[in-house]
């Protein structure tokens, strides 16, 4: 296995609070609120050919997150998508992963922040299938969460906050010391949610059953597969999933900006056979994302 190389340590560029700055220099004080108590908001993106797919409807998510956090993102959605323009400009990438994160600083420690500085920073890099490549084909082996997804009531759930995230590093990390990809994860009710990181579709009778996001991130690779079914004359169901119905489908993917569309084989102890549907799907999202070529081309 090749030697990974850690992120910190790298050359290139990343936007930092309106500027390009040299990689290993884009750092921040250990006592920056967003570290102690997770008031930080993300995106993640992908670029295609050079083009950051959605980029503006990820930048609203950003920026409408930011919100939901309390705090105000120093930058319009106009002059964000600039920056991650740049970013990968800078950095000489053309498929890549992008991820804008903004965080309250150092200037005031304690629950209370209201007064420390809001930062904003936009990275990219090189980063292919998050899945193993040859496991992906034939699609991956996912177990049980013991987390669950949290009431509303409780959290900002559908927003993507840092701190949500801590339960999913949790699983990911089990699901993989045990050999699988992923977990999937229960909400507070006992519904199917998602997974770590993407979220879940099944196939039954020809139709495309998908929980219903109520306390959980409603994706916009999600979304985009929505679009792309319906299109395809496809029947979608968004609604209530138990997880006695698991083994009722006969196919299972989950999706999200890193995960693409990857088919799932296996899920406990429920097999699944990626076929059609999840195939018709995954090269309709392939074929969307990327940049569409003028005649002149």
């Amino acid at each position: 296995m090749a030697a990974l190389v850690p992120f910190h340590d790298r050359d290139g560029f990343i936007w930092f609070d309106g500027k390009l700055v040299p990689w290993r220099e884009a750092t921040l004080h250990v006592l920056s609120h967003g570290l102690h108590y997770a008031s930080a908001v993300f995106e993640g993106e992908r670029a295609y050919g050079g083009e950051i797919f959605k980029l503006t409807e990820h930048t609203e998510r950003l920026v409408a997150g930011a919100r939901t956090m309390d705090f105000e993102i120093p930058y319009s959605v106009a002059e964000i998508d600039a920056a991650c323009r740049e970013t990968i400009k800078a950095n000489n990438l053309v498929d890549c992963y992008v991820r804008p994160i903004a965080w309250r600083g150092s200037e005031q420690m304690g629950v209370s922040a209201q007064n420390a500085k809001i930062h904003l920073a936009i990275a990219a890099w090189d980063w292919g299938s998050y899945f193993d490549p040859a496991e992906r084909m034939r699609g991956i082996r996912v177990t049980f969460a013991h987390y669950r997804r949290p009431d509303p009531r409780t959290a900002p759930a559908k927003t993507k906050a840092a701190g949500l995230y801590m339960i999913c590093t949790l699983e990911k990390h089990r699901a993989e010391r045990a050999g699988y990809a992923d977990a999937l994860m229960l909400d507070w009710r006992g519904h199917v949610a998602e997974c770590t990181g993407a979220n879940i579709f099944f196939v039954k009778d020809g139709a495309l059953h998908t929980p219903v996001p109520d306390c959980f991130l409603d994706g916009i690779t999600r979304r985009t597969i929505i679009d792309l079914a319906k299109k395809r004359g496809m029947e979608v169901r968004e609604r209530t999933i138990l997880p006695e119905e698991l083994g009722s489908f006969s196919e299972c993917f989950i999706v999200g900006t890193a995960a693409e569309v990857t088919p799932v084989r296996e899920l406990g102890e429920h097999n699944y056979q990626p076929g059609r549907i999840t195939e018709t799907l995954l090269n309709d999202y392939m074929e969307t994302v990327q940049p569409k070529k003028s005649a002149a081309e």
